[in-house]
């Protein structure tokens, strides 16, 4: 059977650091697109490739020394497409407190040694919580759709 997720734990550590002495937002990107990669290669036993990351939304800051745990997981499939959504949480080692700090989405493509696009296995919702997070992918992919017509058609406007 396909494993639809993986998590990823490890210590942040003081070369994450900004200049505000929090983990900086470049290095959690990293870990999101870390973990969205093993996921989509992992369901899809393909080499495969970022086609979108979007939304990605910093609620609570991750401190130097905290425990991150960097879960993603696939919330839905198209032909050659993994829709797979990262959560990371931060973990204090001494309370053992957990807070969310970032969420995301991010879509990758399975594609064969040309860079053609390859079908991906069908991944069905078996939950009500998996069932809601298909559709919350299939509603993300709709707003990109009107986004990306918006863009186009302002663009076209400053030719």
């Amino acid at each position: 059977m396909l494993n639809n997720m993986v998590k990823f734990r490890f210590l942040s550590e003081p070369s994450d650091v900004n200049f505000g002495g929090k983990v900086h937002g470049g290095a959690v990107m990293k870990w999101i697109d870390q973990a969205g990669y093993t996921c989509a290669v992992n369901w899809s036993s393909q080499y495969c490739v970022t086609v979108y990351v979007g939304g990605i939304r910093f609620i609570n800051p991750i401190h130097i020394g905290e425990m991150v745990e960097v879960q993603a997981r696939i919330i839905y499939t198209g032909r050659s497409s993994m829709h797979i959504a990262v959560d990371i949480q931060a973990i204090n080692p001494k309370t053992k407190v957990e807070t969310k700090t970032t969420h995301c989405v991010i879509v990758f493509a399975a594609v064969d040694d040309n860079g053609k696009t390859v079908p991906v296995p069908a991944w069905e919702p078996q939950t009500d919580e998996e069932k809601k997070l298909q559709q919350y992918a299939i509603r993300l992919s709709e707003l990109r759709k009107e986004i990306n017509e918006a863009t186009l058609a302002q663009l076209e406007k400053g030719e």
